[in-house]
């Protein structure tokens, strides 16, 4: 089990139609081909098995910023700053985190202002990081399920808000923020060095520490940090993706964040295909899509090359 070498991949829809590399396509003509289920989450538990079976992200991120004494036992939910933008059809969120472009002034511009709007709620705002920011809650309260960026980001918010007996109170509580965030005059400055305004927060990934993490894998090489910390509490290896350098050592490796298809076989896939005279290479899609790449399958000579990726 673990001698393999994992990579964890973006949707294979992402690249539907992309020409394939000759060698490249004759091993994922001969590879095992799997559907399993869909979704970035789906696709972390299949390389972690967190006890009980979920996945509260912010928690786990929280681990990689400040440590499991630092994480535990309160709950957390990320309240990461978004960019909202009014059309004919709603309100669309178009960008959250990183994709906004953040630094430290806007945390300490933006911060104080909101943190009395949570103080009096009985939680605490912070950013620990300019791109991540947490709530930090009563380890036995109860959240609504918070769509994820992955689910929401292009769409009207309204289709993604919270339901259920819990959701009242965080759907008034948006609502405050973005009144406070759109009258806050560092959104002026904002727009002036040519960046959008932050005027919304986007809750989602609540949830407390697992008791613990299993994981096959011998070192993760991430720059993410939820999965960090899922290798911390896994007692995983963890490094930058930037160290990755041996691509006969059995290791998983995230490359979710990878967007240029070029980029991705020069870089990535020839060589982890190369390797598969001395362990197995799993290319595991966000969407599900999962091919198996092993020695064995050198002999299935009847099986014709794929010329193009196909979802």
């Amino acid at each position: 089990m673990t001698n393999r070498l994992i990579l964890l991949l973006p949707a294979l829809a992402n690249f539907a139609g992309q020409p394939l590399p000759p060698a490249l396509g004759k091993a994922l003509g001969r590879a095992e081909r799997a559907r399993l289920a869909t979704g970035e989450r789906a696709q972390l538990l299949r390389h972690f098995q967190p006890r009980p079976q979920a996945w509260p992200s912010a928690a786990l991120a929280r681990v990689a910023e400040a440590g499991i004494e630092g994480a535990s036992p309160d709950a957390w939910l990320r309240a990461d700053p978004a960019h909202l933008r009014a059309d004919i059809n709603g309100v669309r969120l178009l960008g959250i985190g990183r994709t906004v472009g953040l630094d430290p002034a806007d945390v300490e511009a933006f911060l104080p202002a909101l943190r009395p709007l949570f103080g009096d709620a009985g939680m605490t705002l912070d950013a620990p990081h300019p791109e991540r920011w947490y709530l930090r809650l009563a380890p036995a309260v109860k959240l609504p399920e918070f769509a994820t960026p992955e689910q929401a980001l292009g769409d009207d918010v309204f289709e993604h808000a919270p339901d259920g007996p819990e959701a009242r109170r965080w759907r008034t509580l948006m609502s405050e923020a973005q009144i406070l965030l759109h009258n806050h005059p560092h959104n002026a400055r904002r727009l002036e060095s040519g960046r959008v305004p932050v005027n919304g927060l986007w809750f989602w990934g609540g949830g407390v520490l697992p008791d613990a993490i299993a994981s096959a894998g011998p070192t993760l090489y991430s720059d993410d940090p939820e999965l960090r910390g899922a290798a911390i509490l896994a007692k995983l290896g963890g490094m930058n993706l930037t160290e990755f350098k041996d691509f006969s050592a059995a290791a998983l490796v995230d490359l979710r964040g990878q967007r240029d298809w070029s980029g991705l076989i020069q870089h990535w896939l020839d060589a982890a295909a190369a390797t598969v005279s001395q362990h197995a290479v799993v290319l595991d899609f966000s969407d599900g899509h999962v091919f198996t790449l092993a020695r064995r399958q050198r002999w299935r000579l009847w099986r014709k090359p794929l010329e193009r990726l196909l979802p």
